[in-house]
């Protein structure tokens, strides 16, 4: 019998274990998840409505209004986020849609850091839930709460169209602008239910998660994505090809140039005399940070000169105990700086400070093709410096092997190490591979240029004036 039992554990949605009596659990937690159990299934109840009547609304394509001020949805409930490559996307196309002379207002949860407030306004909509320690549910409860306020937004602002950065069980922007006759604009960077399920861990209600990510995709009257092997899975999924843009991640030249800079970094770490081989990023499952740490242990263990040698790893992140424990079971700590997280405004500082900067990305684990549009990639073109790469998809795309980077296959360690310790011993090369890096990325890839792109498209597709 329950009140018999010796030990009693309660064990919540989020995997966390608390030893309760069985006193507590009878007369509290089964009350209290009694009443989850009927609030959970009136959010759904009210999402699923919500969802019938976002279906039933039938935009004219012939938009009331084509004014040149944007709606920016920014619905992610990550917050006080202050560096990686959302920060620095999102505040490229925002700042690259003011340097066009449009509009632009964000609806968002946080504000962000590069957001220039002078010329861009926000509306701080702060998600309140009864559902926080349930996952994925305050996303979803969010919409109600989001859609309402931004209501009364749209009164006063009259945006021209709406734009959206995907986040995972939020369908507001489609709502609105489908309620507004507006087009509807829809930044795509990857589907968050194989993410989640890849990356982090599965969602629990992914049905609905799917079917809302889907509908999105649905209504999008433009999906903005990154890569080439995103446009191509979006395709098998059904979506037009026509709507579909491809629009790789870009960087912005007043912010990372070969010209900054990194005499404070090496100052601060005294590492004035080495040669620093740099990685910066938030340490995700596909970033490859691990690949570069044993490729660090072989270097100090094997070359001659590693005194001569100093590695930079910047920032901080989910695989971060996996690569210090590499490095310290190799021995190789003394060669080493873990920098922590820093600012993103103190990213070009850190990369200025490098002579090489490593890009070591490794493919997906279901084996589908790598989607991703490193903003790094971009930001290490723009230093100036050797580069060293996996050839991998889109990154294999940008970058020419001997011309701007050394390329080595992605995952493999061996590669690695001899491009690293051959930039390493060859300084022409280091900068003759960095100067062509930059002229490249200045053609081709600035945010100015990846904004000029969405309105020609938005244009093409009468979308905005001509």
């Amino acid at each position: 019998m329950l009140w018999l039992a010796k030990d009693v554990y309660f064990i919540d949605m989020q995997g966390k274990k608390k030893r309760i009596t069985s006193l507590t659990l009878i007369f509290y937690y089964f009350p209290k998840l009694l009443v989850e159990i009927i609030l959970i299934s009136l959010l759904f109840l009210s999402v699923k409505q919500m969802i019938k009547e976002l279906k039933s609304h039938k935009k004219t394509k012939i938009f009331k209004s084509l004014s040149k001020k944007i709606a920016y949805f920014r619905t992610d409930h990550s917050f006080a986020v202050k560096s990686g490559g959302s920060v620095g996307h999102i505040a490229g196309v925002a700042n690259g849609f003011v340097e066009l002379n449009y509009d632009l207002f964000f609806i968002s949860t946080d504000r962000l850091e590069l957001i220039d407030e002078a010329k861009t306004h926000f509306y701080l909509i702060k998600p309140v839930s009864l559902f926080q320690d349930i996952h994925e549910l305050p996303e979803l409860d969010f919409n109600r709460s989001l859609i309402k306020e931004a209501r009364k937004i749209f009164e006063k602002e009259e945006p021209g169209f709406v734009y959206q950065r995907y986040s995972h069980n939020n369908f507001s922007g489609a709502y609105i602008s489908s309620e507004h006759n507006l087009p509807f604009i829809l930044e795509y960077n990857g589907s968050e239910v194989w993410m989640a399920k890849n990356w982090s861990r599965p969602f629990r209600f992914g049905s609905i998660a799917f079917e809302i990510e889907e509908l999105n995709l649905k209504l999008a009257d433009l999906i903005v994505v990154v890569s080439n092997a995103m446009k191509k899975e979006l395709i098998e999924r059904g979506v037009f090809s026509d709507k579909i843009l491809v629009n790789p991640n870009c960087v912005d030249l007043n912010r990372y140039n070969p010209d900054i800079d990194g005499n404070s970094i090496r100052e601060k770490y005294n590492l004035k005399n080495k040669i620093i081989v740099g990685f910066i990023g938030t340490f995700g499952k596909w970033h490859g940070a691990e690949i570069l740490a044993e490729a660090v242990v072989r270097i100090i263990k094997d070359y001659a000169k590693k005194d001569k040698i100093h590695f930079l790893f910047i920032g901080d992140g989910l695989t971060m105990p996996q690569v210090k424990k590499i490095i310290y079971e190799g021995i190789a700590q003394d060669y080493v700086t873990f920098t922590g997280l820093v600012p993103q405004t103190e990213g070009p500082f850190y990369l200025a400070g490098c002579d090489i900067l490593v890009s070591p990305h490794v493919p997906n684990p279901d084996g589908t093709p790598f989607f991703g549009s490193p903003t790094k990639l971009f930001e290490y073109m723009a230093m100036g410096r050797g580069i060293a790469a996996s050839n991998l998809e889109q990154i294999g795309e940008v970058l020419e092997n001997e011309k701007t980077a050394l390329l080595v296959g992605p995952g493999d360690v061996d590669q690695l190490m001899n491009v690293i310790l051959r930039l390493v011993e060859d300084e022409e090369l280091r900068e003759r591979l960095g100067q062509n890096a930059y002229r490249e990325v200045k053609d081709k890839y600035t945010w100015k240029k990846n904004v000029e792109k969405i309105v020609s498209k938005l244009k093409e597709m009468g979308l905005v004036d001509n």
